[in-house]
């Protein structure tokens, strides 16, 4: 590795993966802000327009398994034009869409692109970097990463208050473009490639789980919990993913290495890294529905609120990166954690008074807290693994986060709609409210999603306390030599 990495110009290469990271991520975050808008103009409900970004992580989640695949199929130059031409390929369907359906598919292709360019990004990162710079490096990539949330949601507002929604996707695709003509220049051949066998049951078992549970998790926003459809779905995606669980652990070749959970503290930090995942996903869906249907702010307040925390989560992401390398992630990740479990927490305590300071104050705080956790514990499971399963263990990492990601949006929005509608229901039936007097149904809905939306943050609340319980176990390790790992392998 160390000589691959003395032999590049790694500044090229560094610079086309975070053009095309940025450009993914940015299209992501840009939609948040925008997504009550696009419900007004769709004529649809949160539980159907956050299929816009659940579907999204969730065809993530289906092609990051095979990215590790992939990365030994074929090679970094030819799955980087891939990625990145198909991520081009979705904006322009977005951006000419006439209806949901149409949009939703532009998105899953987007998703397609960007679920191969993430992990790949991570592997190279760790092919040119010796270990003493990842922390350093992974930091230069948190940048990239967390500089499109600082951008979007503020653009996003902007646009959408002053022009159609599809302007936004306009807007992502000369990046888009800039990024593909750019990689083409620029991108070089870093990893090794083989003939590996592509496990096409594996894929299929993993499609049906996730999205058995996705669709699920979703629908019981609308159909309620004892629905036969919600209750068919969960039980399908649960047997299926016992089965694909079964499946890779028994085969030769899997598409998933699950044997990476052999090494304890790559299972721990992944584990960790999921329940942060589905706390941030909570406060940037919940967070704009809040400001825009409940309090009338305009999507560029909306917007303007989100800036100042993802501006200082770019600003940390390299301070923490270099932290890391030198104090590790145990502590960076109790602190961090102890900031998001009190500004979550402040987030269940939302009024229809609660003022836009104290707001961007909470959320600045929040983003603040966030900045020290997902790099640096990532790399902290990540430095565990020898070179071998480098592309396994990042394929592992970045599913199961998107997968959380997915599952835990739509399980929190489930949890805002049906509370809010059981809330609603109350006050109309308990005679506050008469069913004819409008004005009072409106101020009851009002009541009813604050109500939701706290519920929901108070599940957030408790799953971040459950993160913060586990970053205590967190500690250094030592990278097990090849000849160890291979002999163990074996033995087992």
């Amino acid at each position: 590795m160390n000589n691959i990495s003395a032999a590049l110009r790694k500044g090229p290469i560094v610079a086309s993966l975070l053009i095309g990271a940025f450009v993914a991520i940015l299209s992501q975050t840009l939609l948040n802000v925008a997504l009550p808008k696009m419900m007004d103009d769709l004529g649809i409900g949160a539980n159907t327009i956050q299929w816009l970004s659940t579907g999204y992580l969730l065809v993530n989640g289906v092609l990051i398994p095979v990215s590790a695949y992939l990365i030994n199929r074929f090679t970094t130059r030819q799955l980087f034009m891939t990625a990145v031409g198909l991520f081009t390929i979705g904006t322009i369907i977005c951006a000419t869409a006439a209806n949901f359906e149409i949009l939703l598919i532009g998105r899953l292709v987007q998703a397609a692109g960007a679920g191969i360019l993430m992990p790949l990004m991570s592997v190279i990162f760790l092919t040119i970097f010796p270990i003493e710079q990842r922390g350093k490096a992974m930091g230069m990539m948190g940048l990239a990463m967390i500089f499109a949330p600082a951008v979007g949601p503020t653009l996003s507002g902007w646009v959408v208050e002053h022009y159609d929604w599809r302007v936004l996707f306009y807007i992502v695709l000369p990046i888009s473009l800039f990024a593909f003509i750019f990689g083409s220049v620029s991108m070089r051949n870093v990893t090794t490639t083989t003939s590996p066998k592509l496990d096409a049951l594996g894929i299929i078992l993993s499609t049906l789980g996730f999205g058995g549970l996705l669709y699920g998790f979703s629908d019981a926003g609308n159909d309620g919990w004892d629905s036969a459809r919600v209750i068919g779905s969960l039980v399908v995606g649960a047997i299926a993913l016992l089965l694909f669980f079964w499946r890779e652990w028994t085969i030769e070749k899997p598409i998933l290495e699950f044997r990476v959970f052999k090494y304890n503290m790559y299972s721990l930090t992944t584990v960790i890294n999921m329940i942060i995942t589905m706390s941030m996903y909570s406060g940037m869906i919940l967070l704009p529905i809040y400001l825009q249907k409940i309090r009338g702010f305009s999507p560029l307040d909306a917007g303007l609120l989100l800036l100042p925390g993802a501006i200082l989560m770019g600003i940390m992401s390299p301070v923490t990166g270099i932290i890391f390398d030198k104090i590790g992630a145990r502590w960076l990740s109790v602190v961090g954690l102890i900031i998001t479990v009190v500004t979550t927490f402040e987030f269940s305590r939302l009024t229809i008074d609660t003022t836009y300071s104290h707001m961007i104050l909470m959320y600045t705080l929040r983003m603040f807290g966030m900045s020290m956790l997902m790099m640096p514990i990532q790399t902290a499971g990540m430095n565990q693994l020898p070179a071998r399963l480098n592309a396994h263990g990042s394929a592992m990492s970045q599913t199961l986060r998107n997968v959380a990601g997915a599952l835990g949006t739509a399980f929190l929005v489930t949890v805002m709609t049906n509370t809010a509608g059981t809330r609603i229901r109350e006050l109309i039936v308990g005679g506050k409210i008469a069913a004819t007097d409008k004005a009072g149904i409106l101020e009851a809905t009002k009541e009813g999603t604050i109500y939701g939306i706290n519920h929901a943050f108070v599940i957030a609340t408790w799953i971040t306390v459950a993160a913060l319980a586990l970053a205590f176990f967190i500690r250094k390790v030592k990278v097990q030599s090849e000849t160890i790992v291979s002999t163990a392998t074996e033995q087992n």
